[in-house]
């Protein structure tokens, strides 16, 4: 017998006892117990197994060798030996027995016989079957005769792990717990061993809650116990399941899942404003300055800080659940700068979010513009009007537009022309004078860019007739020549065109209103003139002819230049 594996074997036996021998064999007892798996050894003084065992002990494995009496008591011939064991097979599925020895040897799986190798002989025989073991506890038994001479036994069952033979998965895990340290932000997973003989480990899987789980696993173990380092501290909960897979790859079904919801040390975020890139704006109003941003998801609180400038000290002025904040301290036309940070139900705070600002406009818009006077003159037109009384004005704007409807009910559409400083009440309007019939209207803007006719209602607009004192100007479709007149920064007007083949030089014409005709002003081999003499305060018109070495003139192009005073 070997000594080694019995003395493990018979130590396990007396853990219950409380008592550890040193012999190799314990006798029949009602007290001998073996715990599964290791077997229970019953020697019989025969081989029909009749009446009481002589000696009982516990093996961890059946592999015996005897020559001579197996123990005292029993003859050295014609004895039996009888091994049994109860175990749970877990999730069961194929097996293979194998039995060897000399003599007679019998295996059965829950009282059916697997293997039968019953004779007396004089060389070792052997036999390995493939049984497939239904799930949960079974027990195994193990017969040996020793008939005469040398008496030799071993029995080994293992499972199939081949992939294509075991198709059978483990069962569930049981008792998986998961207890959370809020302290460390850690879970600790528990769970029991499964029974399978032939389990590679488990695998453990996590997913918020909400979501389904992933096919990868955060922890692979043999053990029963992971500890889950990686959670982020946002107050999200989490579930946990434990599944057990095999030597084959197969994998079974999951535990219960198992909740566990973290600590919230995690801020919101930084809160923005409608503009794109993200800043806080302040809008304003008589009755305070209303400060809003964009809400932030998870924050049940928002602080509101105001300096005095941008880079000033920013003192907290409230806390608001809402994200908007009237200041109601605000003074009017003071510019105030704000920055907002979120809480959330945790107590956790965002960073303060980038600096807007604002003030309370001053919505107390000029009197409209009164005393409007329009008048043509040779440039186009002279408008005049009344000082406008507001302290705070800004600018005029001048607006020139045509009259739109009958003439019952005419409306000026009019389009703006330009910008007049508050200490003018002028302006020199310059077009075409060609007879068309016009309107204008003047608005008064103060410092806050409060308009009078958005305010008060629209101006009166003024309607006009130009001046009509245009002559033929024209270019008739025939002219080569293509000129452009416009008024000079050094006073008079400035002529350009484009040059024309085989000319020899260019004739410029002016037109007289006196003579009512166009008159020679100068010759030039260039393709521009200035004309110095032209005078402010009126328009001028212009045809340009190109000259030839025979003599003739080409069709004129015309332009004009309108010069205001």
């Amino acid at each position: 017998m070997n000594q080694a594996r019995r003395s493990a074997a018979v130590a396990v036996v007396l853990a219950t006892a409380g008592t550890l021998l040193g012999g190799a064999v314990v006798t029949a007892s009602a007290a001998t117990t073996c715990n599964s798996p290791v077997f229970t050894r019953q020697m019989f003084a025969n081989t029909t197994f009749k009446g009481a065992p002589k000696k009982t002990a516990c093996d961890s494995a059946v592999d015996e060798t005897w020559s001579g009496a197996p123990a005292s008591g029993l003859p050295k011939d014609g004895f039996g030996v009888r091994w049994t064991v109860t175990r749970d097979f877990g999730s069961g599925g194929p097996f293979a027995l194998t039995a060897s020895g000399l003599d007679g040897i019998r295996v059965y799986v829950d009282g059916t016989r697997r293997i039968d190798l019953w004779k007396n002989t004089t060389r070792t025989v052997a036999k390995t079957v493939n049984v497939t073991v239904p799930k949960g506890r079974h027990t195994l038994r193990v017969d040996y005769a020793n008939f005469t001479g040398g008496a030799k036994v071993n029995f080994t069952y293992a499972p199939r792990t081949s992939a294509s033979v075991d198709t059978v998965g483990p069962l569930a895990p049981t008792g998986a717990a998961v207890s959370y340290d809020a302290a460390t932000g850690k879970a600790r997973l528990t769970w029991s061993k499964n029974n399978e003989m032939d389990l590679a480990g488990y695998r453990v899987y996590r997913r918020p809650q909400g979501q389904t789980f992933g096919t990868t696993p955060f922890a692979t173990t043999t053990g029963t116990v992971a500890t889950d380092t990686t959670l982020p501290v946002t107050g999200a909960t989490y579930c946990y399941e434990v599944r057990a897979y095999d030597r084959a790859g197969n994998e079974s079904t999951g535990t219960a899942d198992r909740p566990i919801t973290t600590a919230d040390r995690t801020a919101p975020d930084v809160p923005t404003g409608v503009s794109a890139n993200g800043s806080v704006t302040a809008t304003g109003g008589t009755g305070g300055l209303k400060v809003v941003w964009n809400k932030v998801a998870d924050a049940t609180a928002y602080r509101v800080f105001r300096a005095p400038s941008s880079n000033g000290t920013y003192t907290e002025l409230a806390r608001t659940n809402e994200p908007s904040y009237l200041d109601t301290s605000a003074a009017e036309s003071v510019v105030y700068y704000y920055r907002v940070s979120a809480v959330d139900a945790a107590g956790n705070e965002s960073a303060r979010s980038a600096t807007g600002y604002g003030k309370i406009w001053d919505d107390d818009p000029p009197p409209l513009v009164t005393g409007l006077d329009v008048t043509p003159t040779e440039y186009g037109f002279r408008l005049v009007w009344d000082k406008n009384p507001a302290e705070d004005l800004k600018y005029y704007t001048v607006y020139w537009g045509e009259l739109w409807g009958d003439e019952d009910e005419q409306v000026c559409a009019g389009s703006l022309v330009d910008y007049v400083s508050p200490g003018d009440t002028s302006y020199d309007y310059g077009t075409l004078p060609d007879g068309d019939e016009v309107c204008f209207f003047v608005d008064a803007v103060d410092d806050e860019g409060n308009s009078a006719m958005k305010w008060n209602g629209p101006a009166s607009a003024v309607p006009v007739t130009e001046l009509d004192m245009t002559p033929e100007v024209a270019t008739p479709e025939g002219s080569p020549v293509r000129p452009a007149a416009t008024p000079s920064d050094s006073g008079g007007a400035d002529l350009s065109w484009n040059a024309v083949a085989d000319a020899t030089g260019y004739q410029v014409y002016h037109w007289n209103r006196d003579t009512k005709a166009y008159e020679k002003l100068a010759s030039t081999t260039g393709t521009s003139y200035h004309d110095t003499a032209a005078a402010r305060g009126t328009t001028h018109f212009y045809r340009v002819t190109a000259l030839y070495a025979d003599g003739t003139e080409s069709e004129p192009g015309g332009d004009w230049a309108v010069l205001k005073p």
